[in-house]
């Protein structure tokens, strides 16, 4: 098996990240919401990382 690149890895933890918010937002209700959006951010920067890792974010989405 052939060692991760640094793009690969990076997307991996931030899978992984995604899953912990969506495991404290299942924890507390209160925190649902916010957590289910933070986990889709993560996933949504995952795989622009895994798609195009030396890419740039459009000046509209770096403002953001």
């Amino acid at each position: 098996m052939a060692t991760p690149t640094h793009a690969e890895l990076a997307a991996r933890l931030l899978r992984d990240a995604a899953q912990f918010f969506r495991s404290i937002g299942e924890q507390n209700q209160q925190l649902t919401e916010q957590m289910a959006e933070n986990a889709n951010v993560f996933e949504q920067v995952a795989t622009l990382v895994e798609s195009d890792p030396t890419g740039h974010l459009a000046d509209e989405q770096a403002q953001q």
